[in-house]
């Protein structure tokens, strides 16, 4: 999620040079070796492939300590005898074993280096455990400063849950903690006091009491996962279930929220099913119908977790009670539901590599809330939404961060990126066409991490168009392309200026009332009118912005 909340103003505004040259230039940050050995994929990742995790831990509220264990089976892409697990500060690994051998090992900053004692051969599958323990940092600002949250509910009871995307998942336990390798399955134990349940992702498989009182709960993930994904949610729990008729057969719903709020639950998570019912159409079937759908309350506003989406709405529709798009038609659902959940086809299902490519996941979620309110109010309420979040835009800098160094661009890849997306649509001209390419995406890129370029080339095939400059213009550019125009001696002419090098998108005009499409762009094309007084006015649909010359 990492949703951001921006001044309610009006940016919708010419950049100042519509002359200046090229991309704009990333930031200046000063990136350290942490951030590299974070963000990039080192020559100690890049040798071993993740295929399980059993990761079996206690937590323990008395002392906010969490301790346990990651049992991590691998396989060799190629010899290597080191091999880099991630675990921050002040978490701490205190012993690694392999085929009953205690492994050497040395920390650096958040991550640790391990050397491996016996060969690592080619093509063998291959297993260790990791033990570590400690207090993992307490999240100040869930989700968006995340980590552990320790907070009681209106009973008393314990409130506990991880949230972690940005920030990386080696806050609270051991792993390989780069989005590019994905776990293929996973179990996941956890042990909390008796009263408390915990949910995690995946299928409940066991609960089961030990002498001490407390219950550990087996979670068992039969899907790829990423790592921020995985979850532990502990609370005062009751929950409540259905089946969602869905284009692969039932999909089991079911729902954990604390025991004072299952009456309000069970009436405002009504939005599951319509949420599944138009995503399923738009993006094709609910990915994960091995690991079933969770929706569970957290003491935090909401996460994507996979099959264990987060809530923390308030039970209240819009954006805690809020219409981001200032239309009114943010209220017609619960914003937390829909977005988080519209995560379970972009993060989940398609993933990026790179956070820097994190426009991947929030472009097409942010996007997918007007394709829910058009499955059930129609075209003009999905359009009149998507437009109404431009005023949320700062175009303050690329939507795609720097590579390699765990930096995600700009908040614009929430808002902005949804009228990019709203904006090819417009290209494509055909709705039937535009949902074949939604759906395309679920199933082409089923289950994969990708990057930019991968998307990029995707839709630039199944439309037909090279959309290098398109891209180039809203993902890695700050200003809004501008259609300048002229009428002299019964001639239109026009170009694309404040854009990118060789911009040519087509745009939709009314020219005098009529509608007609001018393939524009940075060169000064003419064109034929009758009219000697020329009102000309761009399809709302596309963000883009004009300005006539009169003179």
């Amino acid at each position: 999620m990492k949703k951001y909340l921006l001044p309610l103003i009006l940016v919708f505004c010419l950049a100042q040079n519509s002359h200046s040259q090229g991309l704009l230039s990333k930031s200046d940050i000063q990136f350290t070796r942490q951030d590299s050995l974070r963000g990039s994929i080192t020559k100690e990742r890049s040798w071993w492939d993740v295929k399980h995790y059993h990761l079996d831990i206690k937590v323990n509220p008395k002392d906010s300590t969490i301790t346990g264990s990651n049992t991590i089976k691998y396989s060799v892409l190629e010899s290597h005898d080191v091999m880099q697990i991630d675990l921050q500060q002040p978490m701490a690994i205190s012993r690694v074993v392999q085929d009953g051998v205690n492994l050497k090992f040395k920390r650096e900053g958040n991550v640790y280096f391990i050397t491996m004692a016996s060969p690592q051969k080619t093509a063998a599958i291959k297993e260790l455990t990791v033990f570590y323990g400690g207090k993992p940092k307490v999240a100040i600002n869930p989700p968006w400063d995340g980590g552990i949250t320790w907070k009681k509910d209106a009973n008393g009871k314990l409130f506990i849950a991880s949230s972690c995307q940005g920030l990386g998942a080696s806050v609270w336990w051991p792993n390989k903690d780069h989005m590019y390798d994905e776990v293929e399955n996973m179990l996941i134990s956890v042990n909390v006091p008796g009263d408390l349940v915990n949910v995690s992702n995946g299928r409940l498989q066991s609960v089961k009491t030990v002498k001490d009182g407390t219950k550990t709960y087996n979670w068992y993930v039969a899907n790829p996962i990423n790592n921020y994904g995985v979850n532990i949610n502990i609370g005062d729990y009751v929950s409540f279930s259905e089946k969602f008729k869905g284009e692969k057969g039932n999909l089991d719903c079911t729902y954990y929220v604390l025991r004072d709020n299952l009456a309000k639950a069970k009436e405002q998570f009504k939005d599951v099913p319509r949420m599944l019912q138009a995503f399923e159409h738009w993006f094709g079937p609910y990915p994960f119908y091995e690991d079933s759908y969770k929706l569970v309350e957290a003491p935090y506003l909401g996460m994507e977790h996979q099959s264990s989406v987060t809530y923390g709405n308030g039970y209240k529709n819009g954006y805690r009670g809020r219409d981001l798009s200032g239309t009114g038609w943010g209220l017609k659902f619960d914003f937390i539901i829909i977005h988080e959940s519209g995560h379970e086809w972009f993060a989940n299902n398609i993933t990026y590599k790179d956070i820097a490519d994190m426009w991947i996941h929030e472009s097409f979620t942010n996007y997918s809330e007007s394709l829910f309110l058009e499955y059930f109010y129609g075209k003009e309420a999905g359009y009149t939404y998507v437009r109404g979040i431009r005023k949320n835009i700062k175009n303050d800098k690329p939507i795609i961060g720097q590579y390699n160094v765990n930096n995600e661009g700009s908040s614009d890849m929430y808002y902005k990126g949804a009228n990019m997306l709203h904006t090819l649509r417009q290209i494509v001209d055909n709705d039937a066409k535009w949902r074949m390419i939604l759906r395309g995406l679920s199933s082409t890129f089923y289950h994969q991490t990708v990057s930019t370029k991968q998307i990029e080339d995707y839709l630039s095939k199944e439309i037909g168009i090279d959309l290098e400059p398109f891209f180039n213009q809203y993902l890695r550019d700050t200003r809004i392309p501008t259609l300048e125009y002229f009428l002299k001696d019964e001639t239109l002419g026009y170009r694309w200026t404040n854009c990118v090098v060789g911009f040519n998108m087509p745009v939709k005009v009314q020219i005098s009332g009529q509608e007609q499409l001018l393939k524009a762009n940075t060169e000064w094309q003419k064109k034929a009118v009758n009219q000697k007084e020329l009102k000309l006015s761009i399809d709302k649909n596309f963000y883009v912005a004009s300005f006539e010359i009169t003179e």
